[in-house]
């Protein structure tokens, strides 16, 4: 018989009643994964990224397969902050869920933008995610968090919400280490490490890129073990910065995978359009791996495999 186990984490200065979150586009703006999950019960929804107005996206097809997951280039399609705050924000909150808003922009301007249309929210939504790494955005070619001195300038920007602020990294990029460090000295609490990675898909009938956008972003279990070697650098290098680990998390052990590496918490993604219960069924994962580990609080595992 497994160990009663103590869920609650910390993100920076927010606390969390479980370690497990939805990430970032898989989950809509509001109350989309309410019909299969208990929102009340896993760590935050974090909101899919929110410009400081309405955007299209990118053309169709959007996604496609990949071996061990898919790839997208949705392209940032939203509502805009306001008109998420007047429409879709109350229905997530009328759920009991804790909300993480995410926010993303072309220019340094643009997160200021945003970042103001999130002053005086409700208390609620505890942080904002601030998207600096969306490969979908003009080829992925000029990512905010491939530069630190970018990184810096928009986080500075996005400062203007008043929220706890947590810096969303690539994969992508060698100075992972760098951009995170840059962050931090920019004022972000936390990172969440890391976003999907640049690929693309060619049909080969038509000899052309398949997806409307071209490239896209890859994500699922395929680069789940790029996820845990980038969360375990960044952990590595600077050890007092908290890290949200997302990539390629479909059940517990990949979910522990990351908090060994130096995650405080994980999202999940790519999984829960294969099955929209799959945030919960994650944390049900923790706590049945950590019961029956013998490991009675789950904050013991952050940074545990780093002896």
């Amino acid at each position: 018989m497994g160990v009663a186990v103590d869920l609650r984490t910390t993100v920076g200065s927010v606390d969390l009643a479980a370690p497990v979150m939805t990430a970032s586009g898989t989950a809509g703006h509001g109350d989309e994964l309410a019909a299969y999950v208990d929102l009340s019960t896993i760590g935050a929804v974090v909101v899919k990224s929110l410009g400081s107005t309405p955007w299209a996206g990118n053309p169709a097809p959007r996604v496609h397969p990949t071996p061990s997951g898919m790839i997208n280039s949705v392209g940032l399609q939203g509502p805009g902050v306001a008109a998420w705050r007047e429409h879709e924000l109350p229905a997530v909150l009328a759920t009991g869920a804790t909300v993480v808003a995410s926010i993303w922009g072309r220019h340094v301007e643009d997160f200021g933008a945003a970042a103001e249309q999130l002053a005086g929210v409700d208390e609620r939504v505890v942080a904002v995610e601030v998207n600096l790494s969306c490969p979908n955005l003009d080829g992925g070619a000029h990512l905010f968090a491939h530069d630190p001195d970018a990184t810096a300038a928009a986080l500075r920007a996005a400062s203007a919400a008043g929220l706890p602020m947590w810096a969303k990294l690539s994969s992508n990029t060698d100075r992972v280490v760098q951009i995170a460090a840059a962050a931090q000295a920019a004022g972000a609490e936390a990172v969440t490490v890391a976003n999907t990675l640049m690929g693309m898909v060619i049909d080969v009938d038509a000899r052309r890129p398949l997806l409307g956008g071209g490239g896209g972003g890859v994500s699922g279990p395929a680069i789940h073990p790029m996820a845990v070697r980038t969360v375990y650098d960044v952990h590595a290098a600077l050890p007092d910065l908290p890290i949200v680990g997302v990539g390629g998390v479909v059940d517990g052990r990949s979910a522990v995978e990351l908090l060994l590496a130096g995650a405080s918490a994980v999202q999940v993604g790519t999984a829960s359009f294969a099955d929209p219960r799959s945030v919960r069924l994650v944390l049900e994962g923790v706590e049945t791996w950590c019961s029956r580990a013998g490991v009675s609080r789950v904050r013991d595992l952050i940074g545990g495999a780093h002896g």
